[in-house]
């Protein structure tokens, strides 16, 4: 019986995500020591990165979506959780609104994290900014510092917060 495309383990589909994941991590978008040949070696370990900042501090906030979309390109599982003013980026037009001189259009990187890995929004924080599930990008969910907790605690998972 032959394969069907998309299901574990089939290697056309497996390559064909690779390349989708690739094109969002050239040089141009995560910096210049991207090797693409780090997704198809590196261990699959837990990533959880919680950003604070938003356009109150761009380079912290840039950091914080920069390292997630390179750990997604090193094959690590990577969730991040937005609070504060980050939240903003996972509103429709504020990412593309963001520019740093030098650093890689966010946009980019909240489109490969929302392909890749996944993106949460602090319950308070958007509750403080009157912003609900269907004010947010497709693919962002709402959820609460319990939620944060029980992803940071579980086995394996490195925690990393800007």
């Amino acid at each position: 019986m032959d394969d069907v495309p998309g299901e574990p383990g089939d290697e056309d589909a497996d390559e064909h995500e690779q390349a989708d994941v690739e094109g969002f991590h050239g040089s141009d978008c995560i910096g210049d020591g991207y090797a693409p040949s780090m997704t198809a070696s590196a261990p699959s370990r837990p990533l959880v990165v919680k950003i604070t900042a938003g356009t109150n501090d761009p380079e912290r906030a840039n950091q914080g979506f920069t390292v997630a979309a390179a750990a997604v390109s090193a094959g690590a599982q990577v969730s991040v959780w937005l609070t504060g003013e980050a939240v903003w980026m996972a509103v429709p037009g504020h990412a593309e609104e963001f520019e740093l001189p030098h650093a890689a259009p966010l946009d980019a990187l909240v489109a490969l994290l929302l392909l890749s890995g996944r993106i949460t929004v602090c319950t308070q924080c958007a509750a403080r900014r009157e912003l609900t599930e269907s004010d947010l990008l497709p693919g962002v969910v709402i959820s609460g510092a319990a939620s944060y907790v029980d992803e940071v605690l579980a086995e394996g998972v490195q925690a990393l917060v800007y």
